[in-house]
């Protein structure tokens, strides 16, 4: 009797935590996960990394303690404001032409990355930038903090939203007077609130450890800090400028005095930054300022990595750092993300933490939109059916395997890419006028030597063009026309 008694409750048991697995319930000390994704940072500005110009120590940590994904990419997006479709692509798992209006809006249809956290039993905390719309933020996150709707901002004057004030699902404006030495009216700013002079890395920073030293319940915890850095306007304390020599930077080896035909987005907001052509003096003066917010971002990074130590959970956090495109910056004459070169296309990933390997590397093409079922995966937990990407879970098990034998990027409805192991396609359709260009990325990383009238490199053009084609069936990509 007492051995059938056992029997019947060992069987209760694991159907109990069959059921468990089924519904996405994480069942044993699952991670705390902090998420903190920089605004515009292209891959390779990280020191460790090969960057020996800029200053990363907190990074540089996180790539010593975890994994780093070389070859992580955007899919790309069909408006100026590639910030937009990126992120809703993170948060969703979709793929670029499965997003509504461009990632503006995520519907009811779409599971957000926060909703199957709270399901699997996550407190899930939204700071900083978030470029849909209101009603996605209430769903995926059930609190949160100092946030900005939008694309850019003044970094000193941020206007942001409490959680509270998305109750009905529309953030609050506040009142302004312009003309205050002749007027009395009064018009309504976005945001309901700002604190004027501080930065906003700081906001969302302080945002972020405040939660964390202030946390006290048993369920695990999920962070997500959007910063607005380095995205322009590139403004930070005196301190990160001083630590850069602007003389002594290097100029890009692609750089370019301007770009060598239409790409079909020259005059965008972007490109406007600098005068035409370029000059070396003022790309140096750029890629200060731009390093400057980054080295700013890590220091923030650093003083969340303190926080999680001082509360004793740093042993049990997954740590996240990404970024949502890449930019130019003089490389090939532009400045702006609206092109599909390696500068604009890649992006930082570094994951650190509780089951991630140390010190490890892989060079497997991934996609951003991949990194929420690959959260599912290290969680045990189900990938929602509305998420498109693929989880790279396997690579923490063997880096050298791979992932993607492609990736295919995508500018507006006039610029496609495709890329291999060794070599990159990139076409253009601008008002009826064509270009292709071949680059060998194993010889030429920097893409200066087009191949694409080599009579040696016919058949790689072929080939790439050929499975091209075949990808942007398979993406459903119906605006391309070659």
């Amino acid at each position: 009797m007492k051995n059938r008694k056992l029997i019947l409750l060992i069987t209760v048991l694991l159907i109990l935590a069959f059921q468990g697995c089924r519904e996405g319930k994480v069942l044993h000390n699952p991670p705390n996960i902090v998420f903190v994704f920089a605004d515009d940072q292209r891959a390779g500005t990280v020191h460790a990394l090969g960057n020996q110009e800029i200053i990363t120590p907190n990074l540089d940590t996180l790539v010593a303690e975890g994994m780093t994904f070389t070859n992580t990419y955007i899919m790309g997006s069909y408006v100026g404001a590639v910030c937009q479709p990126s992120r809703a692509m993170l948060l969703t798992g979709k793929y670029l032409n499965n997003l509504t209006r461009n990632g503006s809006v995520i519907p009811e249809t779409d599971t957000l990355l926060g909703q199957t956290l709270q399901k699997a039993g996550y407190n899930c905390y939204g700071i900083g930038k978030y470029h849909s719309d209101p009603a996605s933020f209430a769903r995926s996150f059930n609190d949160g903090r100092d946030i900005f709707f939008g694309g850019m901002n003044d970094h000193w004057n941020v206007p942001l939203n409490s959680y509270a004030s998305l109750k009905n699902y529309k953030p609050r404006n506040r009142p302004v007077i312009y003309n205050w030495q002749n007027s009395n009216e009064v018009t309504y700013e976005q945001g309901e609130y700002t604190y004027g002079g501080k930065h906003s890395a700081e906001i969302f920073a302080e945002a972020a450890i405040g939660f964390i030293r202030n946390y006290d319940s048993e369920k695990p915890f999920f962070i997500y800090t959007a910063l607005m850095t380095p995205h322009d306007p590139r403004s930070t304390y005196q301190k990160y400028f001083d630590r850069y020599d602007t003389a002594q930077l290097s100029t890009p080896p692609n750089f370019m005095p301007q770009h060598p035909f239409d790409n079909g987005a020259m005059r965008i907001r972007d490109e406007m930054l600098a005068p035409f052509p370029r000059t070396k003096p003022v790309v140096k003066e750029h890629i200060r300022d731009y390093y400057a917010l980054i080295t700013h971002n890590d220091d923030k990074l650093g003083e969340i990595i303190t926080a999680l130590k001082e509360k004793g959970v740093y042993e049990n956090t997954l740590i996240i750092y990404s970024g949502d495109n890449g930019l130019a910056l003089g490389q090939h004459g532009l400045f702006g993300k609206q092109n599909l070169y390696e500068h604009s296309t890649k992006v930082p990933l570094i994951i650190s933490g509780k089951g991630v390997p140390a010190g490890q590397k892989t060079d497997a093409f991934v996609y951003l939109t991949d990194l929420f079922p690959t959260i599912c995966d290290i969680l045990n937990i189900p990938v929602p059916s509305s998420a498109d990407g693929s989880s790279f879970y396997h690579l923490f098990k063997d880096p050298r395997s791979r992932h993607r034998e492609y990736i295919v990027t995508t500018y507006s409805s006039f610029q496609r890419a495709i890329r291999d192991d060794r070599f990159k396609l990139i076409k253009y359709n601008v008002k009826g006028v064509r270009h292709v260009q071949l680059f060998d990325l194993e010889q030429d990383p920097y893409e200066t030597s087009n191949l694409a009238g080599d009579i040696n490199y016919e058949e790689d053009l072929l080939r790439l063009d050929e499975n091209l084609d075949e990808q942007l069936l398979l993406l459903k990509d119906t605006l391309w026309t070659d």
